[in-house]
């Protein structure tokens, strides 16, 4: 192993190409990010791995993008039976009803005027925080907010992919 490789990184890097495009499409559901991040295998350690992320979600087009958010529940509801969904929002956990019945409204508003689900990196984030970025990004051009949402998968990609190599 090299010095910065773990054993979930090693794992990763010499398992059969079916087994780590199936882990890449747990990370982001774009089929495009997976191919160019298989095609960069091997890994030399976490910090490759996280470059060719970044490289490989600057390089997706509008549809790309839209593959890639088609894998994210909205906020405040995620997935049954999801637990990575599920940890990520866990900032909506505890919400009122209110803030449950607001985040459902703006969800809808937001998908009615893009076209797709609100997407932010939620790890960490309180359910007021996520409410008042979705209040701040509604107001956006459709251009402006594709590459706001660039820049969360990125930051989504980035936590997933940790999660990936640091993985017995």
């Amino acid at each position: 192993m090299t010095s910065g490789s773990t054993p979930g990184l090693t794992r990763f890097n010499t398992s059969a190409d079916s087994e780590a495009s199936a882990a890449l499409h747990e990370v982001c559901a774009s089929s495009a990010w997976g191919s160019k991040m298989l095609a960069r295998r091997p890994y030399a350690d976490a910090e490759a791995l996280f470059l060719a992320s970044d490289a490989a979600m600057a390089e997706l087009t509008a549809e790309d993008l839209a593959e890639a958010m088609a894998g994210h529940p909205p906020i405040g509801r995620p997935k049954p039976g999801d637990p990575t969904s599920s940890r990520e929002q866990r900032g909506m956990a505890g919400a009122s009803e209110e803030l449950k019945a607001e985040m459902l409204e703006l969800n809808l508003a937001y998908q009615e005027k893009f076209g797709h689900v609100f997407l932010i990196c939620a790890t960490g984030a309180t359910g007021e925080q996520m409410r008042d970025a979705m209040r701040d990004r509604i107001g956006n051009t459709a251009e402006a907010e594709r590459e706001i949402v660039r820049t969360e998968l990125g930051k989504i990609n980035r936590i997933r992919l940790t999660r990936l190599v640091e993985e017995d």
